[in-house]
Parts: C-alpha cells; structure tokens; sequence
C-alpha cells in the first residue's frame, strides 16, 4: 500500500529570493518583451531563458522583503546567426541586444525533429533506405547529432547537423539495435536542407530484436515481496519556496535550461551560526567520446550540455518509479523555440534515506554500544541525452559531508558491423549479430563556487609520502601528508592520484579552528579517468577540461562553462585553456573549483539492451571545519521491535 506516501510539489506563488528559478509568468513577460522589439523578426527562435544572477554581493547581504531587479538572458537565433538579450522583467524592456559573432547557438529540440523530417523527404535517403529494404519512413529514425568542428567545413557561417539513423521493424521497436550504417549526411539546420549526402557502403541491419519493455522479456521475478518507506510525521527538511533547510543544512534551489538543477548558498549551522560552504555549484558541462576510428564514428563526440542544453532534457519524475518514500517535487519552467512557456513537472525530486550507520562505538569492558545512524537528504534531477539517461544526485549527510553522484543508465549507442569485419570488433562489443556497441568515455564537469566561511579562499594540494629510511624514520614505518598551496591557475590543473591518497583542500586562512588551523573543505575523487583519445583529437580542442581533472580559477561572473558559452562548431580553445592561459592567482580570493569526473565504458553484454546503472562522483567533507565531530547530536536511534533505544545506557 502506499496511500500513506504523499508527493508535494513546490510551487511559490511569488518570488522571494533573488536567486528563485523564473517563473512561467516571468518567462511569458521576456518573451512578450522581446517579440515587440524592432529586433525580432518572423524567423527568429528562442534558443534559452535564463535568469540573470544578481551580483553575489547583492545576494550576500539580501534580506526578506528587498527587492533585486529580476533580469532575464535571452539567447535568440536568427537566419543562422546567434544573438543575445538581456530583458528587465519590473522595467519591461529589453536593456541590450547583440549578435555574438563566430558562434553557433545549441541545437533545440524543434531543430533535431526538423531535421530528421528533412532527411526523410530527400529522395536519395529514401533510394538508399529501398536499398536497405525499408519503405516505411514512419518507422525510421534519424537522431540529429551536432557537426562538431574537424575541418573548415564545420565553420560556424553554416549551422550544421550530422545525422545518425536507425530504423523499427515495428512501431514499439528499440530501433538502436537496427542502425543503417554507410550513409554520411550532412544538414544545414537553417534552411533545413541535407547539403550533403553519401552512401558509402551497404551494410546489413542488424535484425535482432533489442527491446527491453516488460511484456518483451519473458516472465517477471514473482518473489519481490512490497518494500515501504514510511515517515508517519513526515520528512525532517522543511521547504520555503526553493529555499530547503534540514539537519543544519540550508541552500536554494535553482534550475536552468542548460545545467538543470543549481545549488544556490550551500551553508551549515554550527552553533547558531550558518557558515557559508558554496555560492554555487552546477553540472557545466558534460561531452562523451566514442573510441571507434572509421569514418561515420569518429565524430561521435557530442558536448551535450552546451550543444542541445541539460535542463531541457529533464525528466518529469514519478513517484514509485524515479523516486521512492516520502518525496518533495520542485517544478521549473522553460520555453521552446517559440517562446511558448515549457513547464517541466517535477523536475527535481527531494527526500530523505536512510544510509546505514552514522557512528558508532562498543566499549569492550563494559560491552555498551553507542551508535547513531546516519540519514541523507537527496535532491536529484533525470535528463534523457538522446540514447543515455544521467541521474544527477546530490547527498546532504548529518557529519557536513556534500556527496555528488551521476547514474549513468539508458542505452549504449551502436553501430552496424560487416560480415567481413574481426568477429570480435576492436573498438567495441558485440551485443548481438552484427551489432557493435562502441567504446567510449563520459566526461562530467562540476563547477563549484567556493565560499568557505567566507568568500577569501585558498586551494591546498594534499598527497601521502612515505618517510625516507633516515634518523626520521629509523624503522621504517613513517609516512605523512604532504601540503601544497597552489598558488596560480597553472598549478591548479591536476589529475587524481589514488595510490598518493591525492585530495585538494579548500582553506579560509582567515578563520581558524580551536587548534589554529586554517578551517576548510577537503575534495574527495572518486573513480576517474582522464581520456584515452590522443592530443591531436580534434574533440579534445574543444573539451580540453576533460584532460585535467582539477582546474581552479579566481570568480568572474563570465566563467560559466569549461568548454566556453558556445561551443557548437566552435574551433576550441574556448573556456578553462582561454582563461587560464593567463596564469593568474589563486591565493587568498574567490576561488571556483571544476571538476571532471571520467567514466570509461568497456561495453558488455550485460549493458544490453538497456544499462543497468553505473555510479560515479566525488565528496566533499569538512577538514577542520567544525572543531569535533559535528554528527555527535544526532538523536539515538529507537529499536524498531520495541521503540527503545539502540544505546544499552540510555
């Protein structure tokens, strides 16, 4: 039974906090805005609305009641050429316009179905479709893929798409265990016309059925008995508007078209006082590589965060299914090309979990346990990223620990194989006959504002070592933990080095802890990787923040994203390598962590045909934060047979 679980959805009916995601109103309102400017015309798309972030000071010092002005960035395409707005909502005028020259704005939704409708009725695709014995265009799929940038012909003065295509041999078919390979298409998305198109070899369609619906795969499990999570006084966290406090903990919520889910004002309460942890921290970019060298694959290389957008490819959740026990929804609100307002129904979920054991202590002569359990709060998102779906979790734990997680889920991409081809393809898996799903890599990039007990930070490089054999060490048994400040943007990019015990530390060296050290919170990897492609990859020009797995940077409002605000068809060169080029300092000020987490995909048949999920991420804990154990507060747990405590003594 589940009557007992109740799903609410945050729904404010006014903004109260200069950092609230817009709303539908506001989204109408700079739509409205700018379509009555001279500016716009008939072929103008809206590409993103997103709120323009108030200056932090402004933000630091906001107290119920103010008001901020509320402004919105307008990103607008028009006859291929890209545009920005900036719309003041309360003024209700447009406070600037420009073309951004050299750039290609992301690829929409709206564009990707023009597209493949466009490659559907040119004659040769349906000649070479007869070939391959297909005649039905309905049951044909054509995924628009964005051109990437490998030669002059990928220049931004044309916007581009290269497509991929599959097909169903019926109208509820996994159409990606049927790709059409051999076909190179070339589509100019602004006058929506294929500009190129080669048959390059006929290939048969893998035939075999990869659907993965319950009534495709046979009998159920009949012995998974009902599992209930239950809170009868309901959830500990307490909600106002997007604003969330619980266990000491206390952010806002924001949402974006093209991060999804933002942690806004990230702080702990320690005795009585809420002390800043971060400013800001957002998923700023994600790309996935594909290892397959041959002509159609090598261009698998998709930046699918700034290319087609991340927020916009949320899920509206359900409850029981992406989320399980006593849950909060967030709603967010965007616009499609149109400027039509876009709801996105409970996009971010939130909840809490129990996670095992907190702490906990048997004190052998007395045989007295003392233990606490450990509970989380969870607040996610879903986006469905064309054939993969990324569940972006982030973990609030009782002792100040922030853990982030993406699962990664949904259906590896694929490829058709020739009979002639090694039976067992080099570059790949085969899931069945003459299928081949390619190796590949994931790349996550975090952006992290730091603001540790204030907003004057510095980033410390800790690794262990082993104490030489000496007068130091004379039994050879001494090791240690080596502190580095990393003084400047250059010693800043790092990899992870699990076997040194490598972590990074951010440090407040104006506050201090009772034993006068600097207070701080320490990044903690998780698995890893960097990439495999070598540097002359053309993808890697444009996703340089892939080969370090820590860049640091000083604040500045304009540094968003690692790979750059537009990096469709872009040459590369944009974004962490532009701005760090200049080597600047690192010490004592703003500083803004990236991270990359790395996931390299050996596929298996048993990620067929849909992936069972893989978890990846990082933690960051408080090193000399607090001045003890900041979870010793922790109420003791009841035994569940009897309610009585779990602690023998209490």
């Amino acid at each position: 039974m589940t009557d007992h679980v109740t799903a609410h959805t945050a729904s404010p009916a006014g903004i109260s906090y200069p950092l609230d995601p817009l709303s539908a109103d506001e989204i109408a309102a700079a739509v409205r805005i700018v379509r009555g400017s001279e500016v716009f015309t008939t072929s103008t798309r809206f590409i993103s609305l997103t709120l323009h972030e108030p200056p932090k000071e402004s933000v630091r010092s906001f107290q119920p009641g103010q008001t901020l002005a509320r402004e919105v960035e307008v990103i607008l395409t028009d006859q291929g050429k890209t545009y920005e707005a900036l719309v003041d909502l309360a003024g209700e005028r447009l406070v600037s316009f420009a073309q951004v020259s050299g750039v290609q704005a992301p690829i929409p939704f709206e564009e990707a179905i023009e597209c493949e409708e466009a490659v559907k009725a040119y004659p040769p695709f349906q000649e070479a479709m007869r070939r391959r014995g297909i005649t039905d265009m309905d049951l044909v799929w054509v995924d628009s893929w964005p051109a990437g940038y490998y030669t002059t012909d990928d220049a931004v003065s044309r916007r581009l798409s290269r497509p991929l295509v599959f097909v169903r041999f019926g109208p509820e078919e996994n159409g990606y265990a049927h790709p059409v390979e051999g076909l190179h298409i070339v589509v100019d998305l602004t006058a929506m016309q294929v500009v190129r198109f080669e048959d390059l070899k006929l290939v048969p369609i893998p035939q075999e059925a990869g659907n993965y619906r319950a009534e495709d795969v046979g009998p159920l499990r009949p012995d998974l008995k009902p599992l209930e999570i239950t809170q009868p006084e309901g959830p500990s966290f307490q909600m106002d508007g997007y604003h969330v406090t619980w266990q000491k903990w206390d952010f806002h919520l924001g949402f974006t078209h093209r991060e999804g889910l933002v942690l806004h004002r990230v702080g702990y309460e320690d005795q009585g006082r809420l002390r800043p942890v971060l400013s800001r921290m957002s998923v700023a970019e994600m790309i996935v590589p594909y290892g397959d060298p041959s002509a159609l694959h090598y261009r698998r290389n998709v930046l699918d965060e700034g290319e087609h957008g991340l927020g916009v490819q949320a899920n509206s959740l359900e409850l029981g299914c992406d989320c399980l026990g006593e849950i909060r929804y967030f709603d967010a609100y965007l616009a499609d090309c149109k400027g039509n307002v876009m709801p996105k129904k409970n996009v971010i979920c939130m909840h809490e979990e129990d996670v095992g054991v907190l702490w906990k202590h048997t004190e052998f002569r007395t045989d007295v346990p003392h233990v606490r359990r450990s509970r989380r709060l969870v607040v996610s998102f879903f986006a469905t990223v064309g054939v993969y779906d990324y569940g972006f979790y982030w973990y609030f734990y009782q002792d100040g620990s922030l853990e982030v997680e993406v699962k990664l889920t949904g259906i590896m991409s694929t490829r058709g194989v020739l009979p002639d081809e090694p039976e067992k393809p080099k570059y790949g898996t085969l899931v069945a006959p003459g299928l081949n799903a390619i190796i590949h890599q994931h790349f996550f990039n975090f952006r992290m504002d730091m603001e540790v007990d204030g907003p004057r930070n510095s980033v410390v490089e800790v690794h262990v070592e082993a104490e030489p054999e000496g007068p130091q060490n004379p039994y050879g048994n001494a090791f240690f933990a080596r502190e580095t400040v990393l003084r400047t943007e250059e010693e800043a990019q790092q990899v992870i080095d699990p076997l040194s015990g490598r972590y990074w530390k951010v440090v407040n060296p104006h506050v201090h802890n009772r034993m006068g050290e600097a207070v701080g919170y320490k990044l903690m990897p998780g698995e890893n990787a960097v990439p495999f492609a070598q540097p002359s990859a053309a993808f890697l020009k444009r996703a340089q923040f892939t080969t370090r797995n820590l860049w640091v940077t000083p604040y500045h409002p304009q540094e968003r994203y690692p790979a750059g605000a537009y990096p469709n068809q872009h040459v590369g060169g944009a974004g962490l390598p532009e701005w760090t080029a200049a080597n600047r300092g690192i010490e004592d000020t703003n500083v803004v962590l990236w991270y990359t987490v790395g996931v390299t995909h050996v596929t298996r048949l048993e990620d067929w045909p849909v992936m069972p999920v893989r978890r990846v991420g990082f933690m960051l804990a408080p090193t000399g934060f607090f001045d003890r154990n900041p979870a010793l507060d922790v109420p003791l747990p009841p035994r569940h047979h009897d309610g009585e405590s779990c602690n023998h003594s209490a």
